[in-house]
């Protein structure tokens, strides 16, 4: 019987193999067909032991039944479920629309599977060996599962359309010829993409992707040593939470459950650069207990990454940079531990509206963080972290956080100018410690006054006031408000030289009550 002749009757075609007579009969009635032998070492689809012809079907068969199958049998739905079978040649549909549910479990595939603007109602590979996965612009109305697969020459999802969840778990990929392991540039994906203990040996590129709910990379681990990227994913947007945190092994449990106790745990790691620039979350960004090895020339870069919460709780990066130039979130959940020292960290236009520290972090090591980030002078990182704690209610902190500023500024200056900022420090802490100066006045005012009582002062007008030492010396040191003893004695040698002291001290605390005073005005 030729192909296709009496396929509207449910005729067997006369070419079949056995196995594929098997596979055809199952379509039909909907069941599982299943050419496991019961030992798991044979059976383990990624081991090295042979499948012979009995546990192999074509891939042109396979196609045949997906795209143009038989009719179901009276009172059942046609499906393909496949478990332990070989499919040799090219399993190709692309362009083609696969209405039958579609399942393979522990198969191997001997070459690529092609998938194209194909059209899926669900998909679902699980623990399957296959040599690639081209499906660009693929369209799936549920779900497309390739869980516990492995991929030796990478997954293309470029352009992508998954109506439901497109699930990963414990999937091995690695690299094609462009290094990428997987290429998933422009997917949609209308709920989550889980992709736990996810290993990826290449770039996992998803530039302008779109995750309906979640994208949930716990225990992931990520290894790129050929090319600057482990995960490129710039322009993404998540419409909840982005996790690059711990997953427990070998458990069964939910996705992002607490793992039960004595559950062993794999952190998220990351052997090479991640990209997440201008991206859109919302819910937050977790890197909780995350690891990331970077060389000096590869970054953790968040560049105007907007979302309502950043938890930065990961290990500290050994080398490379964290960059989160311009990037606005609302609650900056971190810890001390988990930030670069200087020269790492930059965080030019890094807004944040709270700090919700995890553990101890006291504002002297607060201040190393800014500083850490500001190679050179930069007020703004200050000044963001002053204007949270006065926000927070912590007003004595936030002055802390602006004197350091300024302190900061004047290693900056010219020395004149910084001998003028030292002067200022020392004397009203740049206006934010006003009750300096009172100090200061005080004991000047003191010390003047023990002092001019021995001093000789003859008159220089017949009609003076009465002698007083005290209301001398404040005379001196007050600019402006005249008390009436200066001008109406006469002080000669040191006595002049004292006097003059005391005005110009005077003068010099006057002008930096003064400048902290306008500062203090500027900043309400």
């Amino acid at each position: 019987m030729t192909e296709g002749a009496g396929i509207r009757d449910g005729d067997l075609p006369d070419d079949l193999t056995a196995a594929e007579a098997g596979m055809w009969q199952a379509f039909r009635n909907g069941t599982v067909y299943d050419l496991s032998s019961g030992d798991t070492v044979v059976d383990d689809p990624h081991g090295g032991h042979p499948w012979g012809p009995e546990r192999t079907v074509r891939a042109r068969i396979v196609c045949w039944l997906l795209l143009d199958g038989p009719p179901a049998l009276a009172g059942r739905v046609s499906s393909l479920k496949l478990t332990g079978v070989q499919i040799s040649g090219t399993l190709d549909l692309a362009g083609g629309t696969v209405v039958p549910y579609l399942e393979m479990k522990g198969c191997r595939f001997e070459r690529e599977i092609l998938l194209p603007e194909a059209r899926f109602t669900t998909a679902r590979f699980v623990d399957c060996s296959v040599p690639r996965l081209e499906a660009a612009r693929v369209h799936t109305e549920g779900d497309l599962h390739l869980p516990r697969c492995r991929f030796h020459n990478g997954v293309r999802l470029t352009d992508a359309h998954i109506g439901t969840d497109l699930l990963m778990n414990q999937a091995i990929v690695y690299r094609d010829r462009s290094g990428r392991s997987i290429a998933a540039d422009g997917m949609t994906v209308g709920q989550d993409l889980q992709a736990e203990l996810l290993e990826s040996h290449g770039e996992l590129s998803l530039r302008s992707a779109t995750i309906g709910v979640s994208l949930s990379l716990r225990g992931a681990r990520l290894t790129n040593p050929y090319t600057r990227l482990a995960l490129n994913a710039p322009q993404l947007t998540v419409e909840r939470t982005l996790y690059l945190t711990p997953a427990g092994v070998g458990a069964s449990m939910l996705s992002g459950a607490t793992p039960a106790r004595g559950t062993r745990i794999q952190r998220f790691e990351c052997q090479g650069g991640v990209r997440l620039d201008d991206g859109r979350f919302g819910d937050a960004v977790d890197l909780e207990r995350a690891r990331f090895t970077f060389t000096e020339e590869q970054e953790l870069s968040l560049r105007r990454v907007q979302a309502p919460e950043l938890r930065f709780l990961g290990e500290k990066p050994e080398r490379g940079k964290v960059v989160l130039s311009g990037a606005r979130v609302g609650n900056l959940v971190d810890r001390a531990s988990a930030w670069p020292g200087p020269g790492n960290l930059h965080m030019g236009g890094f807004v944040y509206e709270n700090l919700v520290p995890h553990g101890p972090f006291p504002l002297a090591e607060r201040l190393e963080w800014v500083a850490a980030a500001t190679a050179e002078y930069n007020p703004e990182p200050y000044e963001r972290l002053a204007a949270v704690l006065r926000a927070g209610g912590e007003d004595e902190d936030a002055r802390e956080v602006l004197l350091a500023r300024q302190r900061r500024r004047r290693e900056s200056l010219p020395l004149a100018a910084k001998l003028w900022g030292y002067v200022q420090d020392w004397t009203v802490a740049y206006g934010y410690r006003p009750g300096r100066a009172a100090v200061w006045m005080a004991v000047l005012w003191a010390a003047g006054s023990v002092a001019f009582a021995h001093a000789s002062h003859p008159p220089l007008k017949g009609d003076h006031p009465v002698w007083n030492p005290a209301l001398f010396a404040l005379d001196l040191l007050l600019p402006v408000i005249d008390l009436g003893q200066v001008g109406f004695w006469q002080l000669r040698g040191g006595w002049q030289w004292l006097a003059a002291a005391m005005v110009l001290l005077g003068w010099i605390l006057a002008t930096t009550v003064a400048a902290g005073a306008t500062r203090l005005l500027r900043r309400n």
